[in-house]
Order: C-alpha cells, then sequence, then structure tokens
C-alpha cells in the first residue's frame, strides 16, 4: 500500500531536503528514522527539493509498505528524528498517487524583517535598507498566469520546462519591522522563489522600475534577473492534493 506522510523541518542546519552523497539532508534522517522502526529500507519520494537552509512547514512525502504499519507511527518517528523534523499525518492512498507529480498547486511564503533579531535570523533574512511595498506588489502582478519563468531559474537544471502558473504573488507588510512575500504556483523551478524574491528587492529599492521588471520576465534569461534573496527567509507551507487520491 502507499503512504503520504506529511512532516515539517526547518532547514538550517541541513544540506537540503533530499539525499546527497555528502551532507545531512532531510531525507537521509528520516529514511534511517524509518529504517529503525520497521527494520527494512524505505525509499521516500518528495512532493519537491529544497535547498540548503531552506525550511518547510508542510512537506509532503510518498512510501509503499506492504506489510501493516505499526501504531503510532507518526509518535515513534518523532521520538528518533532531531528537533529540526517534525511529522504530523499519514494517510493511505492509492496505488499510483505521487506526492510531487499529483499535487495540484504549491505555496512558498518568503519572510524579511529590517531590524536585527536573534530569535527571527533563523526564518527571517534581514533586510537593512527600506523597501517600496507597492512598487514590489505592483511588479509581483506581473508574475500571474501561465508563462515562461526561465529567468528565475537556476542554470543547467534538467527540466522539461520552465513554464509555470503562478496563481498567487503578493507582499504583506505585518508590522513595522516585518514583512512576507507569498506565491502559489503548480510547480516551480529549482531556485526560483528565491530569485523572484532578489529581483524584487532589485525594484524595492529602486534600482530597477516595473517595467524592466517585466523585461526580465520576458527575457527568459537568468543572468537579466537580479541575486538570489537568502535561503533562511524562504518555507514551503502547503501542497495541495486532489481529495480523490486518499483513501479514507
Amino acid at each position: 500500500m502507499r503512504y503520504f506522510i506529511t512532516f515539517s523541518y526547518n532547514g538550517t542546519d541541513f544540506h537540503g531536503s533530499q539525499t546527497q552523497p555528502n551532507g545531512q539532508t532531510v531525507q537521509a534522517e528520516m529514511e534511517t528514522a524509518f529504517a529503525t522502526i520497521l527494520r527494512e529500507p524505505v525509499f521516500l519520494t518528495f512532493a519537491g527539493r529544497t535547498d540548503a537552509g531552506v525550511h518547510a512547514e508542510k512537506m509532503v512525502a510518498h512510501f509503499d509498505w506492504q506489510s501493516t504499519l505499526p501504531s503510532n507511527l507518526c509518535g515513534r518517528l518523532n521520538n528518533l528524528l532531531p528537533p529540526s523534523i517534525a511529522v504530523s499525518n499519514l494517510r493511505p492512498v492509492t496505488d499510483y498517487a505521487h506526492a510531487r507529480f499529483d499535487a495540484t498547486a504549491r505555496t512558498y511564503r518568503y519572510r524579511i524583517t529590517t531590524r536585527k533579531d536573534p530569535f527571527l535570523y533563523i526564518t527571517h533574512a534581514r533586510v537593512t535598507s527600506g523597501l517600496d511595498f507597492e512598487a514590489m506588489n505592483n511588479a509581483a502582478r506581473l508574475l500571474l498566469g501561465k508563462q515562461d519563468f526561465a529567468s528565475f531559474c537556476r542554470a543547467h537544471t534538467d527540466v522539461r520546462t520552465t513554464i509555470c502558473d503562478v496563481k498567487e504573488a503578493r507582499w504583506v507588510q505585518e508590522n513595522d519591522t516585518e514583512a512576507y512575500f507569498v506565491i502559489t504556483a503548480d510547480r516551480f523551478l529549482r531556485n526560483m522563489v528565491r530569485a523572484v524574491v532578489g529581483t524584487l528587492f532589485e525594484v524595492g529599492k529602486h534600482k530597477i522600475t516595473e517595467t524592466q521588471f517585466g523585461e526580465i520576465i520576458a527575457a527568459r534569461n537568468r543572468c537579466q534577473a537580479g541575486h538570489s534573496a537568502p535561503a533562511e527567509g524562504l518555507s514551503l507551507i502547503e501542497i495541495k492534493y486532489p481529495e480523490t487520491i486518499f483513501i479514507s
């Protein structure tokens, strides 16, 4: 039977979400915990990849297991996993359900702060200069819709298409010192959100205009966009699936 497992993690100490030859990863930690409990290897297929230092308030992975799973598996996993990873839910799904390919929407949030705070530096990127949020929101509207986002894709990645359908892209000011950018799309490219945010910073600092931001999108050239924003401000916060894939 196939299962979807939902979990969250603080990515600060990880070299990304998925297993790599060198460096601690979320997948390696979770698969080790599974193998300890089930006494057999379990391979997890993640809904997506997050880079080193990026967080997830909600990540989903699927795995197959033919025998009966032990009771309170989520609790037992949490007892073995480091404090930076927390499992929240386990649900059976149809045999061909796929954590990555069946996702209909994903949402990321990028948090910033203008003050130095020892409790925020892990989850917020610090911005020392003022930003024009009205200009950034006007530019962010140009991201909406189905279009080519090659300008915000890490170079030399193996993807069949750089077209994404963005449903939401906006900045929200929480108070005088904190704000966040939220973006929802059917799919995201490698480094896409951080590249978008870094380029919107250029708009907010009046280094480029809203019109130029639109021209950067149209150029389909990563060299035209701004630097990627720091990893610590970014978190995957939601993944949507059709209810038809879940077994009640």
